[in-house]
């Protein structure tokens, strides 16, 4: 699961050889850390030599460990730009380095068991320790994740000495440096809090697995299939883009990273059939973001979205199915309408599915094992463990595909570089979360969501969504919802709502700041592949990925979601419904469906279309059978 960004701040490791065999060194340790850790709780107690170092390690040394492993890696892997400081500039990596590792050690060292801290305050050297950390921290999620990241961070740290300061409405009484530092370094609600925990543990085993899936071609088989597919039917390749990217978005877990990794290959192709450029753009950026709500990998906010509800993964899988596949079935409905008003033609010469499944069958076994271990509630952390192990066995099965140790040794050097951003996104978001709980912002804010919105669900529900937004403008994904989750996520349940469907929604929400104008992360990305004006590309985008927003008031307003008062049955019949909207809309929005659409019918469209929303039985018929009326009409002409 990477996180792409822009070129400044792409990985730079010439400084420190050609080859970057430290960073590599640096990497694999970490990497072969991560794997061990979860593999040595399965040994009895005694039996592990230097079992202080060497043994399962609890959540107060872990995390800190992990943290001060990335801090290092990311300041290695994204160096100071030589411009700032000169000659200077590799000194001051190298004594931050040294820095974290003596903050850390005394992070490591400190006496929980004591209450000195307590009554007396830290002593000096651990307070220079956590702040160390905590700038550190925000200092390397700048280089790797981008400024937004950190500026938020600093805005949460100093509301939390600063705040006294504020309207009462968002006041809190304000404390001292000295105890924010304690209570964010120095407890488990923190900076080493549930976000880092997730990101060192479930999140770091599927981006090993996602690299492992590179390293060996799983990942080309994944894309050659999807293009044998669907490369024989209308729009070819917008339509193997898509689900291309449905397979692939799960594993890189970035829509930027997907529409860069999926589109380098079928952006051009679509250009080559006739979509224009921002189309082609705005339908990769729109599948792309789609892979990071597609089971049964969804992205690191799901593993997230597990822990804050308390909800097994598996049971997540299962409900996150229904929604998944309406959206993409929006995505494929748009696509298609485009290449039928554009008389594209099928796409020419592409190998035949059976050739691409007879050469690589063979990947599809670890993939159907991770899927088997998340629906039978296994750890997430042993699942992608077993799932890059499975890689790795896969590939040696088949002459062809067989790696080595240098294979294996790449794949985990890069899958401990693409989790820095990660880690170090999840690191500021605990920091976030670490505020919220020490000053009781988090209330106060859910008081006045519940206020603005006057008590209509609606109204909230269109309030995260602005939240969602704004976040999503300068943080990855995974940060917006655990900030939203945290925020707005009471104010939805206080108004009736599951917390698995309020988390659900947030999560949806969350992901759509990629391919909404004005900041259009994903569709600005595809653009640049495109040759395509970045803003009509992100409208594109817009209009592609509606479904983020359509389904989320479908799982707000009716059974699609299979928690525990609902059924399949009840959560088959609400797809129908949320799928008779998805087409209206569509029909309304591209003056076509099996033929044209008349201004007459669209109207009748737009009026009935908000009335499958609305959570009155008699009202909810009224518009499924004016827009069912409104699609056997176009099909009958269609027939004419």
């Amino acid at each position: 699961m990477t996180v792409l960004r822009s070129d400044d701040n792409a990985p730079k490791t010439s400084w420190l050889a050609p080859s970057g065999t430290l960073i590599a060194v640096i990497a694999v340790t970490l990497s072969i850390f991560q794997l061990w850790q979860p593999l040595v709780g399965f040994f009895p107690a005694g039996t592990v030599p230097f079992e202080h170092l060497l043994g399962l390690q609890p959540a107060t040394y872990f995390r800190p460990t992990h943290l001060s492993w990335m801090i290092c890696l990311g300041i290695l892997v994204y160096p100071l730009k030589p411009t700032l400081f000169g000659r200077y500039t590799r000194l001051m990596d190298v004594t931050l380095i040294m820095l974290v590792l003596w903050a850390t050690s005394r992070v490591l060292a400190f006496n929980y068991q004591a209450i000195d801290h307590l009554l007396y305050g830290l002593s000096t050297k651990d307070f220079v320790a956590g702040v160390i950390l905590l700038i550190s921290t925000l200092e390397v999620a700048r280089r790797s994740v981008g400024t937004v990241m950190m500026i938020l961070g600093i805005c949460f740290l100093l509301y939390g000495v600063y705040g006294y300061l504020l309207p009462d409405v968002v006041a809190s009484r304000g404390f001292s440096f000295e105890r924010i530092v304690r209570f964010q370094v120095f407890t488990s609600a923190g900076l080493y809090g549930a976000p880092i925990g997730i990101a060192a543990g479930a999140v770091f085993s599927f981006v090993l697995f996602g690299a492992f899936l590179q390293i060996t071609g799983a990942g080309k088989f994944l894309i050659d299939l999807s293009f044998a597919a669907a490369g024989r039917y209308r729009g070819g390749p917008a339509k193997a883009s898509v689900i291309a990217s449905a397979a692939m978005g799960s594993i890189s877990g970035s829509a930027i990273a997907n529409t860069v990794t999926t589109g380098s290959l079928t952006i051009p192709m679509m250009k080559q059939l006739g979509y224009k450029p921002e189309q082609a753009a705005g339908i990769e950026a729109a599948a792309s973001t789609g892979g990071q709500i597609m089971p049964p990998i969804m992205g690191a906010g799901a593993f997230v979205m597990a822990e804050f509800t308390k909800t097994p993964y598996g049971d997540i899988v299962w409900m996150s199915l229904v929604p998944a596949i309406l959206y993409f079935t929006s995505v494929l409905l748009y696509v298609h309408l485009m290449a039928v008003k554009g008389g594209f033609t099928v796409m020419r010469g592409q190998t035949k599915a059976w050739q691409v499944v007879k050469d690589g069958f063979h990947f599809l076994l670890p993939i159907l094992l991770i899927t088997a271990l998340l629906l039978q509630n296994y750890s997430p952390v042993l699942v992608g463990l077993s799932g890059s192990a499975a890689v790795i066995v896969a590939s040696i099965l088949r002459k062809h595909t067989r790696i080595g140790l240098a294979s294996i040794s790449k794949g985990m050097s890069q899958g401990a570089i693409m989790a820095v951003p990660i880690s170090l996104a999840c690191a500021v978001a605990g920091i976030v979360v670490g505020t919220i709980g020490q000053t009781g912002i988090g209330l106060q804010f859910t008081e006045s969501v519940v206020s603005l919105s006057s008590g209509h669900l609606w109204l909230a529900l269109f309030l995260v969504a602005i939240a969602a937004l704004i976040l999503g403008m300068g943080l990855p994904a995974t940060a917006a919802y655990i900030v939203l989750s945290i925020m707005t996520g009471p104010a939805l349940q206080e108004m009736g709502l599951a917390l698995i469907t309020a988390h659900m929604i947030i999560f949806w929400l969350s992901q759509t700041s990629n391919v909404t104008p004005p900041i259009a992360l994903a569709a600005f990305a595809g653009a640049g592949i495109a040759g395509a004006s970045p803003m009509r590309s992100a409208f594109e985008a817009f209009k592609l990925a509606n479904g983020l927003f359509v389904i989320p008031l479908m799982m707000a307003y009716s059974s699609l979601l299979l928690v525990a008062d609902n059924n399949w049955q009840s959560v088959i019949l609400s797809g129908l419904l949320t799928l008779v909207l998805i087409v209206t809309i569509a029909a309304i929005v591209e003056s076509y469906l099996f033929t044209s659409v008349t201004r007459m019918w669209r109207i009748i469209g737009a009026i009935s279309a908000p009335l499958i929303l609305v959570p009155i039985d008699w009202l909810r018929i009224a518009g499924v059978l004016s827009c069912s009326i409104l699609i056997i009409h176009n099909y009958i002409l269609s027939r004419r």
